[in-house]
């Protein structure tokens, strides 16, 4: 099936189970493919709502319609985008802000009559849909680089009524489920989608019962996309077994029932999982097949952690405050909370004298709020120490060239911590210079201990003045492993191994987030337990270059 059959038949089958199904999580770019599927929206029998990633909760469960209000002088109510029964599509669904998913989830978890399209224009593999969203739509799209010419137009047929679903076997749920355990699938909420996909399948068919290609389509639409990692059965497939004469019929001994019903359980499980193993992209495949899990995206944009101001940033819906300083009034939010008091009001006024035909309180005065976003600032601290230290720091020469170079569009900082000798050294300090960073480091020199302890609390101190400065700091340590020289300069392993593993306790307490790279040419042992002190994720890369170095350090450390 072609990634275009797979998104016409998503579609027809959202048109059978709106509200069972939850939706579709589109994955594409903005073009005309993407443009194509989306006229195919006329085969639901719901009516379409396009909501934005930043829609107040005034559009969406209803408010006060402040012109009606002031016009007649009576509170006058609107109703919201979740009032009625609808199929909700939200573009650009990668910037779609936690709040958001989190009422989002809740009008699809309350089956009130709702189903989401989500459109996902994310470039990167850490722009997507939140989590709580992506769980709860049963359908998942790709179709990225699929040319226009693949893409058929999709026939309209009338909006398919109301119809009962047919049943499943017994045995279906636990297959579903099986197959999603050996897909790595950790949600309980998939196989249940896929078992209602392959119910809307069937009544597609116009059959009154799930069969076994029902649930082989379900599998190859709700589970595979979903997979994170490569199942057992198929990495290591036993080889065929000899062909043998077919013995006679009448000569054969019967079998006991139970050998009977064990042979039909194991038998859908098998085609289940030949086709959700064929619906997984073939990059994807090679990924899982190689030990390498897909990262979860969680819908980050590069960006540093969020803080409220009331200046600049994404608008957040005002609160209640007092005007003067640095708060600022939002006016129609104000006149939004004083408007239903006003007859009340100018009745008590008139009685006083006052004859103002707008009464407002301080109570009803709201101030507004922005969500603006921090620097990210990514701390290098590299071991310069020993004979191998020149190559080491040509690794992370490049790596830092390579990360600067995109810190222009997404406005990152970048720091060098160097440890060698006795203690450790701050080489560079943030920037965003690339002229700066390059002038720096041309001169690093290298050799001496290793005075791992040093480096962990220079590149903490650097990393808490960094986040004193608003920004979002995280360190990736680059080192062999063979601490030798204590914190207070002495030499000794001993004591300078548990330096480490204290700075390290210290850097996990701080909620830094952190990530150590092997660089040595084998794997340390005692590398992997200051890891799983700083509570960071351990990498060994003996050969790494900048390239694998820059992509490493991108998709193991959050922010």
């Amino acid at each position: 099936m072609t990634p275009w059959e797979r998104a016409t038949l998503a579609l027809r089958l959202l048109a059978i189970d709106p509200v069972g199904l939850g939706g579709v999580w589109l994955r594409a770019r903005a073009g005309p493919v993407r443009d194509r599927f989306v006229e195919g929206h006329g085969l639901l029998p719901l009516p379409l709502r396009k909501i934005h990633p930043n829609v107040t909760d005034e559009a969406l469960y209803g408010g006060l319609d402040l012109s009606a209000t002031l016009a007649s002088g009576r509170a006058t109510w609107q109703p919201g985008l979740l009032a009625e029964q609808a199929a909700l599509i939200l573009p650009m669904a990668e910037r779609c802000p936690p709040g958001l998913a989190a009422r989002l989830s809740a009008a699809l978890d309350q089956r009130s009559g709702h189903c989401l399209i989500a459109l996902d224009e994310g470039a990167e593999p850490d722009e997507a849909l939140p989590d709580a969203l992506r769980d709860r739509l049963a359908l998942h799209i790709e179709l990225d680089g699929l040319s226009y010419g693949n893409a058929e137009a999709i026939i309209e047929d009338p909006p398919v009524a109301p119809v009962l679903l047919p049943s499943a076997p017994p045995n279906a749920a636990s297959d579903l489920a099986a197959l999603a355990a050996k897909l790595g699938i950790a949600s309980l909420r998939a196989p249940l989608l896929a078992l209602r996909a392959a119910k809307a399948h069937a009544a597609l068919a116009g059959r009154s019962e799930v069969e076994v290609e029902d649930l082989a389509i379900a599998a190859a639409l709700v589970l595979a996309p979903r997979a994170t990692q490569m199942p057992a059965d198929l990495a290591d497939e036993a080889p065929p077994e000899p062909e043998t004469p077919e013995p006679d019929p009448n000569d054969a001994p019967q079998e006991p029932e139970e050998d009977q019903a064990s042979d039909a359980i194991r038998l859908p499980e098998e085609i289940l999982l030949e086709a959700a193993a064929a619906a997984l992209p073939r990059d994807l495949l090679e990924r899982l097949a190689a030990g390498r899990a897909p990262r979860a995206a969680h819908g980050a944009s590069g960006t540093g952690a969020g803080k409220t101001g009331n200046r600049r940033g994404r608008p957040l819906p005002s609160r209640p405050g007092r005007p003067g300083g640095t708060a600022r009034v939002d006016l129609v939010a104000t006149l939004r909370t004083a408007a239903p008091w006003q007859p009340l009001r100018r009745r008590e006024a008139a009685a006083r004298g006052d004859t103002r035909p707008l009464q407002v309180r301080g109570a009803d005065v709201r101030v507004r709020r922005h969500l603006e976003r921090s620097d990210r600032l990514l701390i290098f601290v590299v071991d310069a120490s020993g004979s191998a230290a020149m190559a080491r720091l040509a690794e992370a020469k490049g790596a830092v060239e390579l990360l600067l170079a995109e810190a222009y569009a997404r406005r990152d900082h970048v720091a060098l911590v160097a440890f060698r000798g006795t203690g450790a050294e701050v080489l560079l300090p943030p920037t965003r210079s690339l002229v700066q960073t390059k002038r720096r480091l041309a001169a690093l020199p290298g050799g001496g201990g290793t005075p791992l302890a040093s480096g962990l609390a220079a590149g903490a101190e650097l990393a808490r003045s960094a986040t004193g400065r608003g920004m979002t700091p995280t360190l990736a340590v680059l080192t062999d492993g063979r601490a030798n020289i204590a914190l207070d300069g002495s030499a000794g392993r001993q004591q300078a191994g548990d330096d480490a593993a204290q700075l390290a306790r210290v850097i996990r307490a701080s909620g830094v987030p952190s990530l150590v790279i092997d660089t040595g040419a084998r794997p340390q042992p005692a590398l992997q337990s200051l890891a799983s002190e700083m509570g960071a994720p351990y990498l060994p890369m003996p050969r790494a270059d900048a390239a694998r170095l820059s992509t490493a350090v991108a998709a193991a450390c959050p922010g």
